[in-house]
């Protein structure tokens, strides 16, 4: 993976971590950069599945690798926002 790479994966991460913090209702208590990583793990995954659907090249914009991509951060939002703010708790 070259440098172009690796920044690409981090913005596209961020915005999909985002995207997954806004689908998941209520207020997340996590820090931002927790999310950021919660997205560049989403976006690797949903890659990956996308890749093994054969959807991740299409003519376009590839909507389903991204839904797949915002569905799985916010999949990873929720939980680690519920381990987060448990995390305190004694």
């Amino acid at each position: 993976m070259t440098v172009t790479g690796i920044i690409t994966a981090i913005v596209i991460g961020a915005i999909i971590g985002l995207l997954g913090r806004l689908v998941v209702p209520g207020k997340q208590n996590i820090p931002i950069w927790l999310t950021i990583v919660v997205g560049i793990v989403a976006a690797l995954i949903g890659t990956a599945i996308a890749r093994a659907l054969g959807v991740s090249n299409t003519s376009g914009i590839d909507w389903i690798e991204i839904i797949i991509q915002v569905a799985l951060a916010a999949v990873g939002v929720a939980i680690v926002a519920g381990m987060y703010g448990r995390r305190g708790v004694r």
